[in-house]
């Protein structure tokens, strides 16, 4: 948290902005990837925190200790590095969904991120009413910033069908889940399988 602080020291708009910012001269590393995963996915760097420090956290783990299976949670947005592939389900709050929807990881997207926005669970702001939207994506810091962005747009059911298919666009997810109610939105290359 050392670098996220020198960052919001230099420039107050790294803590509270809600779109993307210019660069801050010198930061550290895991600000750095902050900022470019909010420009990629048009949000402010906060966005991307969770999945960055997953992804950052996880990276060094299997760097020093040439771990090879690996798993970094922080709060709902989550670090895999597999061999031999791993099943996340998706916490979606009060919906009758949330638990029951699998997503299957295969080690052939290894490492990956897969990172959740809720405007239903959880402290972070949402301007959307998504009870979860999760975006899996080759980096966690991205995959975080672009679950916030695309939930931030998804403010009823009639909304899931058109930002999927908004989402297809952005090549950078190589899948993506939205869940609002008892409706669920997904796309992507990669299997999901529902059940308790």
């Amino acid at each position: 948290w050392h670098e996220i602080g020198w960052c919001i020291a230099r420039c107050r708009d790294f803590l509270s902005s809600y779109v993307p910012i210019k660069d801050i001269p010198g930061s550290p590393t895991l600000c750095t990837a902050m900022l470019e995963a909010s420009r990629r996915a048009g949000t402010g760097p906060m966005a991307a925190v969770a999945g960055a420090v997953a992804d950052a956290v996880g990276r060094e783990l299997s760097h020093v200790l040439g771990a090879r299976e690996l798993i970094v949670e922080n709060g709902g947005d989550i670090y895999v590095q597999t061999t031999q592939g791993v099943i996340c389900r998706v916490f979606a709050g009060a919906s009758p969904l949330s638990g029951q929807v699998r997503i299957h990881i295969p080690k052939e997207v290894s490492p990956v991120g897969v990172c959740t926005s809720s405007a239903t669970v959880g402290p972070s702001k949402s301007f959307g009413r998504a009870d979860a939207v999760t975006v899996v994506a080759a980096d966690a810091a991205f995959a975080d910033a672009a679950a916030t962005a695309w939930a931030n747009r998804v403010k009823s059911q009639d909304d899931i069908a058109p930002v999927i298919e908004a989402m297809k666009d952005q090549r950078e997810i190589i899948a993506g889940v939205i869940i609002l109610g008892d409706r669920l939105g997904f796309f992507g290359d990669i299997p999901i399988s529902f059940g308790p």
